[in-house]
């Protein structure tokens, strides 16, 4: 094993300061362009509420000093629940709460896994138009830049791998249906996959080793999918596979996302070579028969 040593990956970064609430982040996307976990540093200066929030992550909030106020709804009745200095309390990816502060001088440090993003975080605002809260976070964060890369760039790549469980692919051709990976609803309506091999063990590694069975790779063709049955890839940035998200360091990868399912009655002509997988007893994946074991 390769350790690394102690080393300084960023520094306090001030990512909101509005009406009495200042954030100041220690880790995430702004402060050490990390997306794995943000952790930052609030105070609250004078009474004041954030709208009601539902979050798209796991927080952990740490109260410092004073105390706060999370209204939640139970069935149709609001309650509250104060934390208090010294306490945490967990708020879980897709709760709706609203924080509130009846008192100044309020210190606490918020946990986020995965890191905080406006997009991962739902702002129940009074007005149709975003505050001036939202505006600097999608700044900061650079949530309007496109995901996708620029078509024309990559219109004559054909060749495109995906990955699957063997009984699942094995049951879609016996009969006779199009392969549907299992999240692809939860996704987006798409199918994973790469145009660069030398990824696919990391990828592996990275989502499916508690899936148990056989896995295969599938070499496709993308533009066969495209001319003879009108399925379109796009090339985008890296996505989610169900609830597990990318690897911190795929930030600069394009990946074609196939959007449908895979026609197994015509395999012969969308699938131009099948590979077996390679796994130890754990579950990791060690290599692609054929294809990365000679890379």
């Amino acid at each position: 094993r390769q350790f690394i040593m102690p080393r300084i990956i960023g520094k306090e970064a001030r990512v909101v300061e509005f009406k009495g609430l200042s954030i100041d982040e220690l880790a995430g996307n702004v402060a050490t362009s990390e997306d794995t976990i943000s952790i930052a540093y609030v105070t609250i200066s004078e009474p004041t509420a954030e709208p009601w929030l539902t979050l798209g992550y796991d927080e952990w909030l740490c109260v410092r000093k004073g105390y706060m106020d999370l209204h939640f709804m139970d069935g149709e009745t609001e309650k509250v629940l104060t934390v208090r200095a010294g306490e945490t309390c967990m708020v879980s990816k897709g709760e709706r709460f609203r924080p509130v502060f009846p008192e100044p001088n309020v210190e606490y440090i918020p946990v986020c896994l995965p890191a905080f993003r406006p997009d991962r975080c739902i702002r129940e605002e009074d007005s149709e138009e975003p505050s001036d809260v939202v505006i600097k976070l999608k700044e900061l964060h650079n949530t309007e830049k496109p995901c996708y890369a620029d078509p024309e760039k990559y219109k004559d790549v054909d060749v495109i791998y995906h990955m699957c469980q063997k009984s699942l692919w094995d049951q879609a051709v016996a009969s006779g249906n199009a392969y549907v990976p299992p999240t692809f609803e939860t996704d987006g309506l798409f199918t994973h996959s790469t145009a660069v091999p030398q990824r696919l063990i990391e990828t592996a590694n990275h989502f499916y080793t508690a899936t148990k069975g056989d896995w295969i790779c599938l070499k496709l063709s993308r533009l066969t999918l495209q001319h003879k049955f009108g399925i379109i890839t796009k090339f985008e940035q890296s996505m989610p596979v169900g609830e597990s998200d990318v690897g911190t360091t795929w930030g600069e990868w394009v990946c074609p996302h196939i959007y449908g399912a895979i026609p197994t009655a015509f395999a012969d002509e969308i699938v131009t070579a099948t590979y077996p997988m390679s796994r130890s007893e754990d579950g990791t994946f060690l290599s692609i028969t054929g294809l990365t074991d000679n890379m």
